[in-house]
């Protein structure tokens, strides 16, 4: 190596890998330089991704993480294959979070969010936005997103809820909206409906009573967790073949406690064989009777009130809370003599808010819907007919098992925090829905609906709305519809499924296959822990990514998140795993620090391969084959086939292989070490390029020092040379590989220190043509040139394809001999045992006539060269000094 090459190394690279030192300095650098701001005017072919707006309440998890490594991988090969690239981010306004948030935050205060009333609350909420919201934008920048920050969006930004409104009048205008009493999940505690995706099911220690209705003969038991709702009881149900029950439907009895009379109704629902085959029937308060109750045209008695308590009865219970009231009708039934049998604990599954974390209460409620079967219908076809590809492409009959059997849509909330319904009531009975250009009906008596609408229909809009719409702009008439949506599975069957039913509806004057809101569905699994466990606070297995990025950088942490990525699957992960990811980013930083210690540098021409050595054209045509395996891998979003390829290839054939070649090339001409330089110059660079979208700050710290180009965020995707393979360069270093590997397995089973040089000849090298290579496997090997006078005291025998290789060592003074002994008698055993074997089926008569030929050459060849190995070895242990 020259000075001068020494010299410019340590200017452009520091002496170790520091990322804290690097990567905001790095990120804000490519913001200011307008990388990743798209032009919507461009010419190029466009690429775009809507982020899944985060809410602006959240911070980034370990979820988050794994999502966002996998779109900015994405975005940023296609940015560098020549696309104009639009990552679009924003955040999510999240009604039911937000509004707790103030809420308890007011309470704190000693003030009452209702007594202060609605315009002085979202004073406060939007307060509170703008200093304590979206704090996961910041740590956005740190996992290096490469979204285009100009055209940030929020959900109640004045663009957003005009869209809002807009796709609201249209709905209602055609129909799709209306306004109806259903059974909605309710959250007492919020006093609001609440959606599936807000309901988590967890498993709970309750008690499973028995009662009996009626008396006598016709007297009936059923089976209930939640006794209180009996009191909203207008039916019990039996199923229709059940003999049992056949003489008592039709017929009437006396619901305890009320003095209500409620009849006994055949129902196909109800399974025979499950309890006591009868079932108490409350339409208003559980979804399987609501759905009896419409069947059989039942009364529907709500008989609790927005806070979950009883209320209506007309009984002592009323004013009683729902668990007060459980315990209270309970023991009103035991005195009558009604409670029949009681399980306690029983152990069963409960749908909480994820909110406020109390159970959830199916109540009959007056909410707005949209009748989704046509807009359903639209999002099954255009999965049907191949406009939007799901992948895996065995997770689109999940989508369809969803799509297919839609309920209405309940999109009303009763917060006050979200975009407020566009529906007027008039005085005398009106009802007017206003659009964003309108104005809205005034004067005396005239008043707007006091609800807001689920967060899950504005971000149901999210690809166009951030876009413009409904306006005709050049970012939606450019990147509508978006290239790709990378979301979990979990919210398949909710955020993708709006976002495709309001595309479609928004955009259905477009032609087809430009209404869709996306070309691809490609899902991911959730991040587990390392033993395949779902994480969570309660189990204790909960990481912080931010806490890995602070400790390993980011790039560890994007790239163990892309090594376990397989579409449609859960994702493992541990802090172990981030940690060798950081050794991997040291081991590549090392490698570059050496090549440009040694000139590596950016050949200026194509590369003469005739004049190159067999490793050159090795690694050559091994990087090629990467460039084309990761293009393969990443167009089917094969995340961690691929990173996993660039991994094995970065550590094991470059860094472990053809660095070690590079050394023993820099010693021989100055035009052989020119050459090299210019291979590990154009291996780097392809190599970086390739690396960059899934640890960008390691790679442009690398890239720019290697090349002097101002970034590899704006350079070209590597292509393929297409020079072809040269399979004799190939099978000349897997022989020189194995030649070296098989000399450093003996020499470690004599025990020889890693330096430690032995005198060794080697026969059979030049019938193999592997002359050029000899001084390689001496120096990767650590054996010299014998000199006069040479005496070997141990060999070897060198399998290779083409023959064999014997090497002959000179272990005096170095070699263990008991070691070698004891090596060479497990040898021997083993080919003794061989020998047997083959002794045994050629004995065998019966196996000789029923056998093959060929089969019973092979056996015959194995017993010719274990007699061989026998008599080989033998000599080898009689030569042995004797201890």
């Amino acid at each position: 190596m020259t000075q001068t090459h020494a010299a410019a190394a340590n200017r452009e690279l520091p002496s170790t890998w520091n990322p804290a030192d690097v990567e905001a300095e790095l990120y804000e650098r490519w913001v200011a330089a307008e990388y990743f701001t798209a032009d919507a005017n461009s010419d190029k072919p466009p690429f775009s991704i809507v982020i899944p707006p985060p809410n602006v309440t959240g911070s980034l998890h370990i979820g988050h993480a794994f999502e966002h490594t996998l779109m900015d991988i994405l975005t940023r090969r296609r940015r560098m294959q020549g696309y104009e690239a639009l990552w679009l981010p924003g955040m999510d306004h999240a009604s039911i979070a937000v509004q707790a948030l103030v809420e308890k935050q007011l309470r704190e205060e000693g003030v009452d969010h209702r007594e202060l009333g609605r315009e002085k609350f979202l004073e406060r909420v939007w307060q509170w936005k703008e200093k304590h919201g979206g704090a996961i934008l910041s740590q956005m920048r740190r996992l290096g997103d490469s979204v285009d920050w100009s055209r940030e969006r929020f959900t109640m930004d004045d663009g957003l809820s005009r869209a809002v409104q807009t796709i609201f009048k249209n709905l209602y205008d055609d129909g799709l909206i209306y306004r109806a009493e259903r059974l909605v999940n309710w959250s007492p505690e919020m006093r609001t409906a609440i959606s599936d995706i807000e309901v988590e099911h967890k498993e709970v220690e309750g008690e499973l009573v028995s009662m009996r209705y009626g008396d006598g003969e016709n007297s009936i038991v059923v089976a209930t967790t939640r006794v209180e709702t009996m009191l909203g009881d207008t039916a019990i149900a039996v199923h229709p073949n059940d003999e049992r029950y056949r003489h008592v439907v039709g017929t009437e009895v006396e619901l305890p406690l009320t003095g209500r009379k409620i009849p006994i109704v055949p129902d196909e629902h109800v399974d025979p064989e499950f309890g006591t085959g009868a079932v108490k029937v409350t339409p208003a308060h559980d979804p399987n009777d609501f759905e009896i109750g419409k069947r059989h045209d039942l009364p529907m008695l709500t008989i609790m009130d927005e806070q979950g308590r009883i209320a209506h009865t007309g009984t002592r219970f009323d004013g009683m809370d729902r668990f007060e009231a459980r315990v209270a009708v309970r023991e009103a039934l035991r005195e009558q003599g009604r409670i029949v049998a009681e399980k306690r604990p029983y152990l069963h599954s409960v749908g909480h808010s994820s909110r406020s974390k109390e159970p959830i209460e199916p109540r009959l409620s007056l909410q707005w819907f949209v009748k989704v079967g046509p807009l359903a219908q639209a999002a099954g076809d255009a999965v049907r007919d191949g406009r939007v590809a799901v992948h895996p492409p065995e997770m689109a009959k999940r989508y369809f098992d969803w799509v297919d059997n839609l309920h209405d849509w309940a999109i009303s909330r009763q917060l006050w925090w979200g975009h407020r319904i566009p529906i007027w009531y008039g005085p005398n009975g009106e009802v007017v829905c206003v659009g964003p250009d309108e104005e809205p009906p005034s004067g005396d008596g005239w008043r707007q609906d006091e609800d807001v609408l689920d967060t899950w229909f504005s971000s149901g809009l999210w690809p166009f709305s951030t876009m413009g719409w409904p306006d005709e702009t050049p970012e939606l008439e450019k990147f509508y519809p978006t290239s790709v949506l990378v979301t979990g599975y979990d919210i398949l069957f909710f955020w993708v499924v709006r976002m495709m039913m309001m595309g479609l509806y928004a955009m259905k004057d477009r032609d087809p296959a430009r209404a869709i809101p996306f070309k691809t569905i490609a899902l991911h699994g959730m991040v587990r822990d390392a033993h395949g466990k779902k994480m969570s606070k309660s189990a204790g297995n909960t990481v912080d990514p931010l806490e890995w990025m602070d400790t390993y950088g980011t790039d560890a942490l994007r790239f163990t998140l892309a090594r376990g990525a397989n579409p449609g699957t859960d994702s493992p992960i541990s802090e172990e795993w981030v940690s060798a990811s950081r050794s991997f980013g040291t081991k590549l930083f090392n490698a570059t620090k050496f090549a440009m210690m040694n000139g590596a540098r950016l050949p200026e021409s194509t590369l003469d391969r005739a004049a190159l050595t067999d490793a050159d054209r090795w690694i050559l045509d091994r990087a090629d084959a990467l460039v084309s395996y990761v293009d393969e891998m990443m167009e089917d979003f094969q995340f961690a086939k691929a990173t996993e390829a660039l991994y094995h290839f970065t550590w094991d054939e470059f860094c472990d292989w053809y660095l070690e070649l590079s050394k023993v090339q820099f010693d021989g001409t100055e035009e052989r070490a020119e050459l090299t330089r210019q291979v590990l110059g154009q291996v780097l660079d392809t190599l970086l390029r390739l690396l960059h979208p899934t640890i960008p700050f390691l790679t442009e710290t690398l890239w720019t020092a290697l090349t002097g180009r101002e970034s590899v965020v704006i350079a070209d995707w590597p292509q393929a040379t297409g020079a072809g393979v040269d399979t004799g360069a190939a099978d000349r270093i897997a022989a020189t590989q194995k030649l070296i590997t098989e000399i450093r397995r003996f020499r470690s089973d004599q025990g020889l220190k890693p330096g430690q040089k032995v005198a060794a000849r080697l026969s059979g090298v030049s019938e193999l043509g592997l002359d050029a290579h000899v001084p390689a496997v001496r120096s990767l090997a650590k054996v010299t040139a014998p000199e006069d006078g040479f005496t070997s005291s141990a060999s070897i025998e060198v399998g290779l394809a083409e023959g064999t290789v014997t090497v002959e060592l000179d272990l005096s003074g170095a070699i263990d001999v008991e070691a070698e002994r004891k090596r060479l008698a497990k040898d021997l055993a083993a080919a003794e045992k061989e020998l047997s074997g083959a002794d045994k089926k050629l004995g065998n008569e019966s196996f000789l006539a029923k056998a093959p030929a060929e089969v019973v050459d092979k056996i015959k060849a194995r017993r010719e060269t274990a007699e061989a190995d026998i008599a080989r070895i033998t000599a080898r242990l009689e030569a042995l000094p004797q201890s």
